[in-house]
């Protein structure tokens, strides 16, 4: 089977569980026979991604050219060259690390035009991907990474004449963050634009039956939740125990993700007696947006006496990641919004550290398939703070809950059983397509 997955990069600037997440589905369809052609949008795709890519795949709907001529019209009518030219990868990689290029505020018009496809203000970039698609590609079957790609599936049904499918996670949090008059908009398009989609992969039953409840009118048949799986090949606990007991946080170094809600809860467990050697370490990248934001976090901590006794951690790589896993003795991501799924989970519990999460959105979903962490009440004063403590003061529960977790994930959470799935689904939606 062919498939082309499209994917918005990121170009590697920060923990991007999305991008993560098509990585691995790409490498294991192909592992098992299948051809799949990774096509980027809008940014270079991630470092580990890189050589799943070809350099004869163009990056479609740049986001250079489409910020510009979403604000000067007139160069829609640029020729191709020039338009090349402005989504060179140097430049989108630049580009990438500027203020702004990950957040939906600012971008709401964007984003609609990009939604209504044909009827927006990229059609010709729209009309460029189906003929690269048609006299280069000629796919089985595409696949979208997220319903903010909703706009492309139905040309690319009518005039290639395949199934498109579609992964949802998280698309609910950067639409929601759009100016409410532009929010209910894109959930009118999406709602609309969602009839062309022959099957939804929801990667929870929590978010598989939030994005029900907003595509209204959709048969609940097409949804078919499938949860994130990792590649475990190097995911192995650590020979010995960290030196000092330590928390982790894996995620993009901003304020709407909780990290200052674990920072004070770090704060709080240092001045406990038995936990004033108490390590923290963070990684997951950032953009300039969330320098005024980590600036405030080292303040705080220096107030306390505490910025030596937090590292923030460089570099994404598995290699990084891995080697930062395995020096923690619990990892905590404190969101206080809801997540889809939370692929740090998977990552932490490979390495048998457990994870203390609020119980919100799909993470109590997660964690009672795993068993491998513990959830707390967000709303509590000290609910992550004493959760924390209660896995901290009793290594032994915490080393129970690690090889739990680690034992469920590499058995119901693995690649190779996602892969299966979904191909399972795509081997549907080929049958029942016209």
């Amino acid at each position: 089977m062919k498939v082309v997955h499209i994917i918005p990069g990121t170009a590697d600037v920060f923990y991007c569980q999305n991008c993560m997440r098509d990585k691995e589905l790409v490498m294991e369809l192909r592992a098992l026979g299948h051809e799949v052609v990774l096509v980027p949008m809008y940014l270079p795709l991630f470092s580990e991604g890189e050589e799943l890519g070809s350099a004869a795949v163009p990056i479609f709907y740049g986001a250079v050219g489409v910020y510009l001529a979403q604000h000067f019209p007139a160069l829609n009518r640029a020729p191709r060259w020039l338009k090349h030219l402005l989504d060179s990868r140097h430049l989108l990689r630049w580009v990438a690390k500027q203020s702004g290029t990950t957040r939906a505020s600012g971008l709401e018009a964007m984003t609609l035009s990009v939604l209504q496809g044909e009827n927006g203000g990229q059609k010709d970039e729209l009309d460029y991907l189906i003929s690269w698609l048609i006299h280069r590609e000629k796919p089985d079957i595409v696949h979208l990474s997220n319903a903010l790609l909703l706009g492309l599936a139905g040309r690319i049904k009518r005039e290639l004449k395949v199934p498109v499918v579609c992964t949802l996670q998280d698309e609910d949090s950067w639409i929601d963050s759009m100016e409410p008059h532009a929010a209910s908009e894109a959930w009118q398009i999406i709602t609309e634009k969602a009839r062309d989609i022959d099957a939804f992969l929801p990667v929870s039953n929590y978010y598989s039956h939030l994005m029900q409840q907003r595509l209204k009118g959709i048969d609940s048949d097409r949804f078919h939740r499938i949860p994130i799986g990792i590649s475990l090949d190097q995911y192995t606990p650590s020979l010995l125990p960290p030196k000092n007991l330590t928390i982790g946080y894996l995620s993009k170094m901003t304020e709407s993700l909780g990290l200052e809600v674990l920072i004070d809860a770090f704060i709080q467990l240092k001045q406990t007696l038995p936990l004033s050697s108490l390590q923290l370490k963070i990684m997951g990248g950032q953009t300039p947006d969330d320098g005024p934001f980590l600036q405030r976090l080292r303040n705080k901590l220096s107030e306390q006496g505490m910025l030596a006794d937090v590292e923030f951690c460089e570099g994404l790589t598995k290699e990084r990641r891995l080697e930062f896993l395995q020096s923690l003795s619990i990892l905590s991501v404190p969101m206080p919004h809801p997540e889809a799924f939370g692929m740090f989970i998977l990552e932490a519990l490979a390495c048998s550290v457990p994870v203390v999460q609020p119980g919100i959105g799909a993470f109590p979903e997660i964690i009672t398939a795993t068993g491998g962490g513990i959830c707390y009440d967000p709303t509590a004063p000290r609910g992550l703070t004493e959760a924390l403590k209660s896995l901290l003061l009793n290594p032994e529960a915490a080393r129970t809950l690690g090889c739990t977790g680690r034992k469920n994930v590499r058995r119901e959470f693995s690649i190779q059983r996602t892969a299966e799935r979904i191909l399972a689904v795509y081997k549907q939606c080929d049958t029942s397509h016209p």
